[in-house]
């Protein structure tokens, strides 16, 4: 018994030195600065690592593809009211690329090799294979984690002279553990000595691979920093309501700020519509509350009490008190066997202990559905390979934080809480079972195509983004004269977009936004040539303003041809 209870405090003290070192280097969660609108030099992929705790998220890939957009890499259209409808298109001449990181040529490679006719669908560009995915991924985000540490924003969160000093620990109580044992087979015969050297080596290649084992990063003096005035920037952004509705193809205003907005997680519709991945259950779009946020979600599964009714965890007690019990009596006397009766006994009474209280303690939850999955089956016949579902993992919002933990839903109350809908759930703490569930108000599914009815654009285009002034500032005429063709005009919730007559395909978008808006586009849109009456002119985009109101003027696809006519056209607007 000495010898067990030697080898156990070895093991218990390095898994205590293992816990205090994960909770030194737990990442922080520094406060916001000052609501600000102006965005800082790192890129959206790395605001996006930073704001999350420094935990990678599927931010990093759309935030970087809104980011391409707005530098002129590829442009975002949107011919009609769905924002499903977007396109992504290649541009004939975009800017060099040799300054690009590896994680945005790889989302920039992606749409390449998915393009036909320099054009695909921004829905194309979800995975349809897990692994792929998985893989893509994870490439992507170790790219972002290595340019946060180059840029000292980043560090491992046990870093290897940690890693180092907790292996050498294990190898000491490798050591005791392999002594303990050679202790108790002392002066017994050979046949009944333990293997002293495997137990001590199997100790310590176990808590050498658990020390090294990687748990993320953490923030460093320089990222916190940077972090905190991210999270300024994400609270001037939540300070205005319409931002979450804007859909992608709104870049050709927002600029930049949409990417940022994307990277921290306030853009819920163009994030819905953007998918470079198979979707992510553990970070999840709530309104509850009445704003938009996310939350991550945990999905307990170990523990074998998570889920379970309370005559189960009633009869697993006294199953162990039993076992316990019998063994302790029968088998007392044998050293080897009454230290896991004793164990048994202890378990048992924990489990009786705990599910008593877990019925007393019953708790009442009001929140938003967020995710439901299947969690546990069961097989309905032993001849029948097909089974049956009997438990779902639930998870609620509650409002209490921006992180939860999934529920455990008994198949009989399968027929409530449905995605998006209000519920008050009735729960045992403890095994995280729900014992009753009320829908209290009715959502839609969080799914991507209910998400971006019309419904939802049309408060859009009146109030974010409302129609060019009527009559309309350009003539068809003129702007056929600048894209060297005929054009007909039609209005878009971004504004009024010309087509070519003949073949109907965009050769500009002018764009109108007063107010708020108004004064972020054009402060994104500041930069190229002056021109007299302050408008601005870069590339095939331009800008200016009349009394509150900021225009935007972007040529397309063959209307580009006009590029050289652009600024006297924008000059005799302006």
């Amino acid at each position: 018994m000495t010898d067990l209870v030697v080898a156990a405090a070895a093991v218990g003290f390095w898994v205590l030195v293992y816990a205090f070192c994960r909770m030194l280097t737990r990442p922080a969660s520094p406060g916001a600065a000052p609501a600000t609108m102006d965005l800082g030099p790192e890129s959206p992929a790395l605001v996006s690592l930073l704001v999350n705790r420094w935990t990678p998220t599927e931010d990093a890939a759309e935030s970087t593809l809104l980011d391409l957009a707005a530098r002129r890499f590829v442009e975002l259209r949107q011919p009609g009211d769905d924002p499903l409808q977007t396109t992504v298109h290649l541009r004939a001449s975009p800017p060099a690329s040799t300054n690009l990181s590896p994680y945005e040529s790889q989302v920039l490679e992606r749409i390449r090799g998915l393009a036909v006719n320099g054009v695909v669908p921004i829905t194309a560009l979800t995975f349809r294979d897990a692994s792929e995915s998985t893989r893509w991924n994870k490439r992507l985000r170790q790219s972002v984690i290595a340019e946060a540490r180059a840029a000292g924003l980043s560090r491992r969160r046990i870093s290897k002279t940690v890693s180092t000093l907790l292996s050498v620990l294990a190898a000491g109580v490798g050591v005791v553990v392999g002594f303990a044992a050679l202790h108790y087979g002392f002066g017994k015969p050979e046949d009944d000595q333990p293997p002293a050297f495997a137990f001590g080596f199997f100790t310590f290649a176990a808590l050498s691979a658990l020390g090294a084992r990687s748990l993320g990063e953490r923030d460093t003096p320089a990222g916190r920093a940077a972090a905190s005035r991210w999270l300024g920037v994400r609270e001037w952004l939540r300070g205005h309501e319409q931002f979450a509705s804007l859909p992608p193809a709104a870049v050709a205003v927002w600029d930049r700020y949409l990417a940022y907005g994307a990277a921290v997680g306030v853009t819920r519709l163009a994030s819905a519509v953007l998918d470079l991945e198979m979707g992510d259950k553990r970070l999840v779009w709530s309104s509850f509350g009445g704003t938009w946020h996310r939350v991550r979600v945990r999905y307990p599964s170990f523990w074998p009490r998570y889920g379970r009714p309370l005559p189960h965890l009633l009869a697993r007690a006294a199953a162990y008190l039993l076992v316990g019990g019998l063994i302790l009596r029968l088998f007392g006397s044998l050293d080897y066997l009454a230290a896991p009766a004793v164990l048994l006994l202890v378990l048992g009474a924990y489990v009786l202990v705990r599910a008593l209280l877990d019925l007393a303690l019953t708790r009442e939850i009001a929140g938003e559905v967020l995710w439901r999955e299947v969690w546990k089956t069961k097989k309905q016949d032993s001849s029948d390979d097909s089974a049956v579902v009997w438990l779902y993992h639930l998870a609620v919002d509650d409002g209490s934080g921006d992180r939860t933990t999934a529920w455990g839903l008994p198949a009989e109350l399968d027929a409530q809480g449905r995605d998006g809908d209000t519920v008050t759930i009735t729960v045992r703490p403890w095994s995280r079972r729900i014992i009753k569930i009320e829908t209290v108000g009715h959502g839609r599914s969080r799914e991507i195509a209910d998400t971006v009815t019309e419904e939802e654009t049309g408060s859009l285009s009146l109030t974010m983004m409302p129609a060019v002034a009527k009559p309309p500032l350009f003539s068809d005429e003129t702007i056929a004269q600048i894209v060297g063709r005929a054009v007909v005009s039609s209005p878009l919730p971004l504004g009024l977009q010309y087509n070519a007559a003949d073949t109907g395909k965009p050769m500009m978008l002018v764009q109108s936004l007063s107010g708020l808006p108004g004064k972020v586009a054009w402060r994104a849109n500041q930069r190229g040539q002056a021109l007299p009456g302050g408008a601005f002119v870069a590339g095939d985009r331009a800008a200016f303003r009349r009394g509150e109101t900021t225009y935007v003027v972007t040529l397309m696809g063959e209307g580009r041809a006009g590029r050289p006519h652009l600024p006297w056209l924008i000059a005799q607007a302006s």
